[in-house]
């Protein structure tokens, strides 16, 4: 490292003792810890303040203050669907003291409309964060017992059968139409504004089964008031519930993912320390129970893997959005 001063002490090194010397360089030293422990990083979060975005941000930056010596401030920039706040995150500095949690929307935005950021070009990835698990379910009352029997009757009576999700452009929806395709049934998708008025609408026998987050259907679940079918990945407390890759639609990653990205060229020694600076509280002992406690299963695959996992699902989306003509409201 190139410390400030470094051409006066060349100079001095000939008429000062050794002694002064050790005592100058390591002064220096002191100051660049002192500005590193000074360092702010603030972590935009495209999303309002309270929903999970918000939340998993909060509690990772808090974590990293804390174990790091670095203050993380946490700067909510909500609209459009989150294009707001990336594309002011892709205009900061790339000096690695701007960041951007990212998630779906992140690449299912360009496929929807014109944007003045590319995700794949725009940013450098840091890491895999966390999924946040899902379940297809249906009315506790339902005569559905399993998604075999759901598209059974889909198959039956083509565009009778309905299934409610967040949308429109949703990673559910994007699921829920490569399940239509895989398994060749007709079912009409119903789009609300959240998962809770989803669940709200299943509950109500409104809709005939619903994709939701389990952090949002595990209550009603365990009460019986909905019966899980099928559920995106392992969740522990369903164990009896397949995941859909065990029923043969391998393909179909309809988890909610989070992530942390920086502005393109952002130096790759500063990735690499932020990567290992998220790992870390993820894997911390009094982090993890917080995260289940939130229905987020860590993940904390960072730098080269993260991007891949980006770029395939990149185009994953796009596919379906495409054959399936989705379209924003």
């Amino acid at each position: 490292m190139k410390l400030p001063g470094s051409r006066w002490l060349h100079r001095a090194a000939g008429a000062a003792t050794p002694t002064v010397i050790a005592v100058v360089f390591l002064t220096f030293l002191g100051h660049a810890a002192a500005a590193q422990a000074a360092r702010t990083i603030r972590i935009v979060v495209p999303f309002p303040p309270g929903g999970p975005t918000d939340t998993l941000a909060r509690l990772l930056a808090d974590q990293i203050s804390r174990a790091q010596g670095a203050t993380i401030a946490v700067e909510n920039r909500p609209g459009a669907s989150s294009v707001i706040g990336t594309e002011a995150a892709s205009r900061a500095a790339p000096d690695g003291n701007t960041l951007l949690i990212n998630s779906p929307a992140f690449l299912i935005n360009p496929h929807m409309k014109k944007l003045d950021y590319d995700p794949l070009t725009s940013f450098e990835p840091i890491c895999h964060l966390v999924n946040s698990p899902t379940v297809v379910a249906v009315s506790g009352p339902s005569p559905f017992r399993t998604l075999a029997d759901l598209l059974g009757a889909a198959r039956a009576r083509p565009g009778a059968l309905t299934l409610a999700s967040v949308g429109p452009g949703s990673t559910t929806q994007i699921a829920f139409e490569m399940l239509k395709s895989a398994a060749r049934v007709d079912m009409t998708f119903v789009p609300y504004p959240g998962m809770a008025p989803a669940a709200n609408a299943l509950l109500g026998e409104h809709v005939s089964s619903a994709w939701l987050d389990y952090a949002q259907a595990g209550e009603q679940i365990k009460a019986g008031s909905l019966r899980a079918l099928v559920k995106g990945t392992i969740i522990e407390a369903l164990p009896e519930v397949p995941t859909i890759a065990e029923l043969g639609y391998r393909d179909i990653d309809a988890d909610p993912w989070f992530g942390v990205v920086a502005p393109a060229k952002t130096p790759k020694d500063t990735i690499a320390q932020l990567a290992g600076w998220f790992t870390t509280a993820l894997r911390d002992p009094a982090v993890k129970p917080k995260l289940g406690a939130l229905g987020f299963e860590p993940v904390a695959a960072c730098g080269a893997d993260f991007g891949a996992f980006m770029h395939k699902q990149y185009e994953q989306y796009g596919r379906v959005i495409r054959a399936a003509n989705i379209r924003a409201e």
